[in-house]
């Protein structure tokens, strides 16, 4: 069970974890979502990366090691393309959008050049998983449905992939 959920733009900031200008400035215009869970940062970081266990759609490709790119589609309406840029084991991984195509948007690139990112760390005997999709901001056509989407995605497929080791079905 979590005991903490934040959410959306611009995030609370307790003493545990004090925020750079930097990070705040990040965490006020990228869709950020965090959650603490009594699993190990090392049972966190292997369920992140377990793509195919919690993101729904069609994923093909590496997902799990540095400079790797693996690709993802759900139905007609989202293709994406992601390189793995940073991956420092039970701490942090990021993928860098190369390619996207978001049929339900006039811009169908809005992802390209975005972020994904997972940080782990162990807080108060709890391990939290902040995901950031830096880049992905409120000017975005697609920012209500994908932040949404997101949302669903961490907090419910995600983090019962973490507590149970199975995630659960969110769309359709």
């Amino acid at each position: 069970m979590h005991s903490l959920i934040t959410t959306g733009v611009g995030q609370p900031n307790g003493k545990d974890n004090p925020q750079t200008d930097d990070e705040k400035a990040l965490s006020t215009t990228n869709f950020t979502t965090t959650f603490f869970v009594n699993q190990t940062p090392e049972e966190v970081f292997k369920a992140v990366n377990d793509i195919r266990g919690w993101w729904q759609g069609e994923i093909e490709g590496d997902t799990d090691k540095l400079d790797k790119e693996f690709t993802y589609r759900m139905a007609d309406a989202h293709f994406s393309k992601q390189k793995i840029v940073e991956f420092i084991p039970n701490e942090k991984v990021v993928w860098l959008v190369t390619d996207s195509n978001l049929s339900f948007t006039t811009n169908p690139n809005e992802w390209t050049g975005t972020k994904i990112s997972f940080e782990i760390a162990e807080i108060n005997n709890k391990t939290q998983l902040r995901f950031t999709h830096v880049g992905l901001v409120p000017e975005f056509e697609c920012y209500g449905g994908c932040s949404s989407a997101w949302e669903q995605l961490i907090q419910e497929s995600l983090h019962s992939l973490i507590t149970t080791g199975k995630g659960t079905k969110v769309f359709g």
